[in-house]
């Protein structure tokens, strides 16, 4: 008898147990096939058919490349084929380009310490003007309180 359970055990597999599969809306950028090292990102060339030159020069100028078809084959049917950027994959205006993510890290550290040197040059504009009289107090630290309040 405990064959009998055994063999049922065995004949069952996860594709009859599986739920049907859900029809899903198609995504309207898909995502690349990441490559160690690269971080990517669909870069604008054109907007409503009127082609984008400065916006593309200016990202190839950061060090953003178009990724070529050879490079990720499942987009074969997106591939530009005349134009600029020959060979590419592009999407409704939208250029797939890679760059080495330390280029990425190094940006987003240089757009941090810019963010944090204007911070600190409104918060250092606006405490010269405050007046002992009526100083103007600047809390730093948020507080959360759960439950109900003031009964």
């Amino acid at each position: 008898m405990a064959q009998d359970s055994k063999l049922t055990r065995e004949m069952q597999t996860r594709e009859t147990s599986e739920r049907p599969k859900r029809w899903m809306p198609p995504e309207l950028l898909p995502e690349p096939d990441k490559q160690a090292g690269y971080a990517y990102r669909w870069i604008r060339v054109s907007m409503l058919n009127n082609p984008d030159p400065r916006n593309i020069s200016s990202k190839l100028r950061e060090g953003w490349e178009p990724v070529t078809i050879e490079e990720q084959p499942k987009f074969k049917l997106l591939a530009n084929r005349e134009g600029p950027f020959k060979d590419n994959i592009e999407i409704g205006g939208l250029l797939l380009c890679k760059t080495p993510e330390e280029l990425v890290e190094q940006q987003q550290a240089y757009y941090s310490d810019q963010t944090r040197a204007q911070e600190e040059a409104v918060n250092n504009n606006l405490m010269r003007q405050s007046d002992s009289r009526m100083p103007i107090f600047q809390e730093r630290k948020s507080t959360t309180t759960f439950g109900k309040g003031g009964n």
